[in-house]
């Protein structure tokens, strides 16, 4: 008979375990939500999001890491991978795709390589916060551009991005750069690297070069890529995966912002935005640790009390989570309001502060 080893089970304030049990129905939106699920009556434990239907709350048991579910006894489950091999193949997938993105990812071709499209499609997007689809077309475009840089035609730059159609490349390239082909510039030598970071409070994704953070998101962000396509567009840059020494240092702050030992940010930050957006995200950083503040009260900082609806858009677009704290916003009643993150997440990042003054 197993054995549940209470003291190892996860019991910090951010979340207690009926709440998690009720982010479980949300099967999407509990991917990126870092804790384990270790069921009684089959003995097994999975992560948040796996496509297992789920078990009856009696059944539950939560865990704060896979190690402490195996030390209790339970097994992996085969389904979602909660060792983390899941994990490991994406990113191998990632590094695939950038080193041939004009090869055939079609369902077929997954399938040939032993891949499930659509769980691979759903788990994709979990763990970047892009979909496979815009991943692959981003990575083509974003080489096209380069080889136009370079000297490329456009018709062999669109052809070696995947595209049959001049019209049809015309479009996608315009909706990502904001420019024709035949007009791209790109700073090539000084690009802008995507990293991704795991959280107590699900895996974020970070943009930076070596000098400064430009986005700072969790996965399940909306409107993910939009944000991508504005950097994109007004930085003039290309975006490939990889580490900067702005990355190691934002994961460091992440470490101990979580554990509630950092109050300030101090990571180099370029803000991407209209002069009234940076306002606005000026003034949410005055916000104070563990303080909140109304959108009418955000308004009046910014010197119009009448600007409660344009700031309260200019947190929407915000593209630095935590940093530039428009978690700290609520409405004026009291309630939370929205959070392109998630409520359920505003809150707890809320409580985290409160109880770490």
């Amino acid at each position: 008979m197993m054995t549940v080893h209470t003291d190892d089970m996860r019991t910090d304030d951010l979340r207690t375990d009926d709440m998690r049990y009720e982010a479980l129905k949300d099967r999407k939106g509990a991917v990126g939500l870092n804790f384990i699920l270790a069921v009684l009556s089959t003995g097994i434990f999975c992560r948040p999001g796996c496509p297992a239907r789920r078990p009856l709350r009696k059944n539950c048991v939560f865990y704060e890491t896979a190690a402490l579910a195996l030390k209790a006894g339970y097994r992996p489950c085969k389904r979602c991978h909660p060792l983390g091999g899941q994990r490991a193949a994406l990113e191998s997938l990632m590094q695939e795709i950038y080193a041939n993105p004009e090869a055939d990812w079609s369902a077929k071709a997954l399938e040939e390589k032993g891949l499930a499209p659509t769980t691979l499609r759903r788990q994709f997007k979990a763990h970047t916060g892009f979909g496979l689809g815009a991943f692959i077309r981003w990575v083509r475009l974003g080489q096209a551009a380069q080889s136009l840089t370079q000297g490329e035609t456009v018709i062999m730059a669109q052809l070696d991005a995947g595209f049959d159609s001049p019209s049809g490349f015309r479009a996608a390239f315009g909706d990502m750069f904001g420019q024709a082909p035949a007009r791209i510039k790109f700073d090539e030598q000084n690009p802008l690297c995507v990293a991704w970071h795991e959280t107590p409070m699900g895996r974020m994704v970070s943009i930076a070069d070596e000098t400064a953070l430009y986005m700072l998101e969790f996965t399940n962000r909306v409107k993910m890529l939009a944000q991508v396509k504005r950097l994109h567009r007004l930085h003039n840059r290309p975006i490939l995966v990889g580490r900067t020494v702005i990355s190691e240092h934002i994961e460091d702050e992440l470490k101990r912002y979580f554990k509630g030992e950092l109050k300030q940010f101090e990571t180099p930050l370029v803000l991407t935005g209209t002069d009234f957006q940076k306002q606005t995200w000026a003034q949410l950083c005055a916000i104070p640790y563990g303080e909140t503040r109304s959108y009418a009260q955000l308004a009046m900082a910014v010197g119009n009390e009448k600007a409660v609806r344009a700031v309260a858009s200019s947190n929407a677009k915000n593209g630095l989570a935590l940093i530039v704290p428009c978690h700290r916003v609520i409405a004026k009643d009291g309630s939370l309001g929205g959070y392109a993150g998630g409520v359920e997440r505003k809150s707890a990042l809320l409580s985290l502060e409160t109880n770490n003054l």
